[in-house]
């Protein structure tokens, strides 16, 4: 695919089948900024690798934030047949096809080379999973593959500093938060997205905190780290809130819902120099948690199913600042969150089920009683009638399903997990429950599935503490349950 300057009329079109002559790139290790993207197959089994189906990149003036120069070309994968599913399809739009023209890796990792080697690497996710991605794609054609200067990865930036506005903080909910329109899992598309959302993210952020070096580029830079630095210790415990905290230290922190932003041993997920990006904005504190009275509904603001009336239900739609709108599930005009106790766990968290990443799906399933069952039902039917009445085209994903011979109704709970500083943890609260009655609160070192796992087993009883939020994502739409607090009943 052959690259198309800034000052080009259009910008570069979709890659074409074979193999474009790439006219010749500013010097490697020069000053640009490389934003890129890179779109693979979908694994559909536990252990598949992912294929590099399409890479697209774009050179950015690192002080006016414009595009130099861009690049982007489809990749034929070494088994088209077997690397592009239909899952893959749905996800990304590239073909078996599409891509049974293109390049291989090899015709065209000589370019990707000189675009990134020696650069600062920019993108939303990029240190956990594009960044692998090209070293993977390297190492499989044996090639020893560039290196970054350093990185700049939107998603833990933007998580830490915006996350509370804008949900679970995929691509997709930030370009709808600020109005871009849809994600279209394109390479280079998706590019000039992640480019936009940050800028719209700095324009908001410095207009709330009126900070001049707001966009500066040295004050978004992750400089690498050895695999060495980034084994740091075990995640802290959950601060609490005092009863004679100040007003302003009950600013909450908003979960990052259905995606995890783990980061494997070695990778840089954040350094104090990323935070310098908007270093005097405070702190946002940590939701309060206190101890779950197993006679009562549990936190302040949770209700038991008994305690609702549908007729005070609505789903709410308020605007968020000039940009964008957020969607809720209300009960006497306060959010729907509800407490249930003694909820069997019928699949725990599974090693064997992975997200369109390729990590470990953070949820439970549990069987749930008939008047909760009867709630939901109303709230799912209310929610996909007014998804449908606001013009969305997404499928709409039952919220209740029913397994076994018996036929009752399950629902998943979510675990989402959070940044903390340079820690990942669980947002939940996860507790144990002993004989006696009392809960105890565990605190993991570090994110894992199979930890989770031998907790949640099957026949367990939970006490869950829930959420209730909407999404709208990558044609799918719903109602996701996200746990607040979780507590098993031990043997």
């Amino acid at each position: 695919m052959a690259m198309a300057s800034a000052s080009a009329s259009e910008p570069a079109a979709a890659a074409a089948e074979g193999s474009a002559p790439v006219p010749a790139l500013p010097a490697a290790g020069g000053p640009e900024i490389a934003f890129f993207d890179v779109e693979t197959s979908v694994p559909q089994r536990p252990g598949q690798g992912y294929a590099l189906l399409e890479f697209g990149a774009i050179l950015v003036c690192p002080r006016r934030l414009v595009e130099v120069a861009s690049y982007a070309t489809l990749v034929r994968p070494a088994d088209p047949a077997s690397a592009v599913s239909a899952a893959s399809v749905r996800c990304n739009g590239i073909t078996r096809d599409a891509v049974s023209g293109a390049p291989s890796f090899r015709d065209v990792a000589d370019a990707i080379y000189d675009l990134l080697h020696g650069r600062v690497w920019a993108g939303h996710n990029i240190v956990r999973f594009d960044s692998a991605r090209i070293r993977e794609a390297y190492s499989e054609i044996s090639l020893p593959p560039p290196e970054p200067k350093g990185f700049i990865d939107t998603l833990p930036l933007l998580t830490q500093r915006f996350g509370r506005r804008a949900g679970d903080m995929k691509m997709a909910s930030l370009a709808n938060y600020f109005g871009l329109g849809r994600q279209r899992h394109r390479s280079l598309d998706d590019v000039r997205m992640n480019l936009e959302v940050l800028k719209y993210c700095a324009t908001v952020l410095f207009l709330e905190a009126s900070l001049p070096e707001v966009l500066t580029v040295e004050n978004l830079v992750e400089r690498p780290i050895t695999r060495s630095q980034a084994n740091g210790a075990a995640s802290p415990e959950v601060p609490k809130l005092q009863p004679n905290s100040s007003p302003d230290s009950s600013k909450r922190q908003r979960t990052v819902s259905s995606v995890d932003i783990t980061m494997p041993e070695g990778d840089n997920q954040g350094t104090s120099e990323s935070v310098e990006l908007l270093s005097h904005i405070e702190e946002m504190k940590l939701d309060a948690t206190t101890q779950m009275d197993a006679s009562s509904s549990g936190y302040s603001g949770f209700v038991e199913p008994d305690d609702v009336s549908t007729e005070f239900i609505k789903i709410s739609v308020a605007p968020l600042h000039q940009f964008g709108r957020r969607t809720s599930i209300q009960h006497k005009d306060t959010p729907l969150q509800l407490c249930c106790a003694g909820l069997k766990v019928q699949f725990g968290v599974s090693t064997k089920f992975l997200d369109n990443a390729g990590r470990p799906k953070l949820n439970i399933v549990v069987e749930i009683p008939e008047n909760l069952s009867k709630l939901l039902e109303f709230c799912d039917d209310l929610a996909r009638r007014s998804s449908q009445e606001s013009g969305s085209t997404s499928e709409w994903r039952p919220l209740i399903k029913k397994y076994g011979y018996v036929n009752r109704p399950t629902v998943r709970i979510n675990i989402p997990t959070m940044v903390n500083g340079d820690s990942t943890m669980y947002s939940t609260d996860i507790c144990q429950k002993q004989p006696s009655g009392n809960i105890q609160k565990l605190v993991f070192s570090k994110v894992d599935a199979a930890n989770l796992d031998s907790l949640f087993v099957r026949g367990n009883m939970v006490d869950a503490l829930f959420s209730l939020e909407l999404y709208d994502y990558q044609q799918n739409a719903g109602i996701r349950l996200v746990g607040k607090r979780l507590v098993v009943h031990l043997q």
